[in-house]
């Protein structure tokens, strides 16, 4: 038995099994390769991750098919332009706002690819050196008129005085209607009578229609009161009468009434006196129980005396004191 176990002991021991020569866990080497396991990903991760894959979508569409899924294409757009477009028929009315001004006039923003122009001649009924006496200015929103167009640009040109032309018209004649006195400034004349302006229109009141013999030179620059005779606008014609408003005027003072009055001038029969506007004459028997050979001796223009009315004469628009 004992040589037996020596015989044994003495062979060569064969190569031991992968199984049977594993070493201990302390004497393992870790393995090459990592084995990774499954991470789940939180509610908001997941949403931030699916927003991300939108936008990286949207854009590579944007850069390979920009008008992929789009309706509306750059030639609708021009054919809505088109049909949208602004009515430029000349005497139509337009919306527009003032964007710039120069010595010339303005230029008007009417949200239109076309451009519009407002001339200085046509920004008011007065003469005006530049569109700011007249209120237009940048930023003013107002309604114009499109008067014509300039065939080498395209460019509108709109009116102000057009509008105001019109208004005027109308307002005369409701003034004519209700028989109203009016005030007008005398701004030129000629043989024949004088002009005055009465809303921004001008009238043409006869020498026949005035109610004092005077000249044009005399009566320039000068308001009178006056009354209108005939409003034509087709025939632009707008004839005003200073008799027929004087004589209102003295119909309301009344026979009998004394008044303050200023000589005027004198004339060999009398003296004419300004009683508030209104003409009077003051006959040259009324000036004195005495007779009176030489006016100038006893009244000078200028002097301020007591009158009374003794009479009202509406055709001529004279009054005797």
């Amino acid at each position: 038995m004992a040589s037996l176990a020596q015989h044994v002991a003495g062979l060569p021991c064969p190569p031991l099994s992968g199984a049977s020569r594993r070493r201990p866990a302390a004497q393992r080497r870790p393995p090459s390769a990592l084995v990774c396991g499954t991470y789940a990903l939180t509610k908001d991760e997941r949403e931030r991750e699916r927003m991300r894959q939108v936008f990286d979508d949207a854009s590579e569409r944007c850069r390979t098919a920009p008008m992929e899924g789009v309706a509306f294409s750059p030639d609708d757009l021009d054919t809505a332009v088109e049909s949208t477009d602004i009515d430029t028929e000349i005497g139509s009315l337009i919306k527009g706002t003032v964007f710039m001004t120069t010595s010339n006039g303005a230029y008007i923003d009417i949200q239109s690819k076309s451009t519009a122009f407002l001339p200085l001649d046509e920004a008011c009924l007065l003469d005006i050196d530049n569109v700011e006496e007249a209120g237009i200015r940048p930023g003013l929103v107002e309604e114009f008129m499109i008067i014509d167009e300039n065939p080498g640009d395209e460019t509108l040109i709109l009116s102000l005085q057009a509008i105001q032309q019109e208004l005027a018209w109308e307002r005369c004649r409701q003034l004519q209607a209700e028989d109203v006195v009016v005030t007008g400034k005398v701004i030129g004349g000629n043989k024949g009578g004088v002009v005055a302006l009465v809303d921004g229109l001008k009238g043409f009141v006869p020498f026949s229609q005035v109610s004092s013999k005077t000249t044009a030179e005399e009566l320039l620059e000068k308001e009178l009161p006056l009354k209108f005779v005939e409003v034509d606008e087709e025939q632009g014609r707008l004839v005003l009468s200073n008799r027929k408003a004087m004589a209102d005027s003295q119909a309301q003072l009344g026979i009998g009434s004394v008044v303050l009055g200023t000589v005027e001038s004198l004339k060999p029969y009398g003296a004419f006196i300004d009683i508030g506007g209104i003409n009077g004459l003051l006959h040259v028997s009324q000036i004195s129980h005495d007779r009176v050979a030489d006016i100038s001796t006893v009244l000078q223009p200028g002097d301020t005396l007591k009158v009374m009315i003794l009479s009202h004469d509406r055709e001529r628009g004279y009054g005797s004191c």
